[in-house]
């Protein structure tokens, strides 16, 4: 393990599976506690912790559907209360959905919205009450914020470019406490929701200038970046890690 992160206490929403858990084991593996949420999969969360605590870390799952505004709320106090405080807020749980705009459900507008920008309203809220100088809040974008390269998307790239421009607001809101806000925005990831054998794979690869899906530990390391003191002056920007996807 690594002392970059050492004494730090971070919160992981969504890190049961895919990019979530890559973060999680990565700031543990940087020297940060990490509390990790998740709504279903305790199995895997518990995977998580394991691994983490096999390493030699400190790791705890809290279920909690980021949907859920009490849930969340719960979530970052029993986060503090198991750590003792809360340095690093990383808000990765998001779902998605894709259908033409005049047949998109209304029931599943309003879980985008609730888990994509209520949820993630929620949480930093709560985290910054506990938060002091040097703390980060990292988002867990998407580049379809920017460019939506095919048909059905646009609620999914609503939600995910309101992430961009509260990044952007919050940065100036927490500057003068010395708190940095960032948003990574992924491009093609090998993930449950958009695996590299997928029924997209094979368009997406084709106009990635690195010809390939990235993978969950590549947007680990950006975030890994983004914790550390290295960061420190990075603040109100919006990232892709997208392998030239939108170049």
């Amino acid at each position: 393990m690594m002392t970059t992160l050492a004494g730090k206490v971070a919160l992981v929403t969504g890190g049961s599976r895919g990019i979530g858990a890559a973060i999680a084991k990565r700031l543990a593996h940087d020297g940060a506690a990490v509390a990790l949420t998740y709504t279903s999969s305790s199995q895997k969360a518990d995977e998580v912790v394991r691994d983490i605590e096999a390493a030699g870390g400190k790791a705890l799952a809290i279920r909690a559907d980021s949907a859920d505004v009490e849930a969340v709320k719960n979530a970052v106090a029993e986060t503090v209360n198991t750590f003792g405080r809360l340095d690093i807020l990383v808000n990765n749980a998001g779902v998605g959905a894709l259908a033409p705009i005049d047949q998109f459900l209304i029931e599943e507008f309003d879980r985008l919205v609730a888990v994509n920008i209520k949820g993630v309203f929620v949480a930093t809220q709560e985290a910054v009450r506990h938060m002091g100088e040097g703390g980060r809040i990292i988002m867990i974008g998407s580049g379809s914020s920017d460019s939506m390269p095919f048909a059905g998307g646009s609620i999914y790239a609503l939600t995910k470019g309101a992430i961009a421009s509260f990044t952007r607001g919050l940065a100036r809101d927490l500057g003068a406490r010395g708190i940095t806000v960032n948003n990574i925005q992924p491009g093609p990831i090998d993930t449950d929701m958009n695996p590299a054998d997928g029924d997209f794979a094979a368009a997406m690869t084709k106009i990635t200038a690195l010809g390939r899906y990235g993978q969950c530990d590549e947007i680990a390391g950006m975030v890994s970046y983004l914790a550390s003191p290295e960061a420190a002056f990075v603040t109100g920007a919006n990232l892709k890690i997208d392998g030239g996807f939108t170049a």
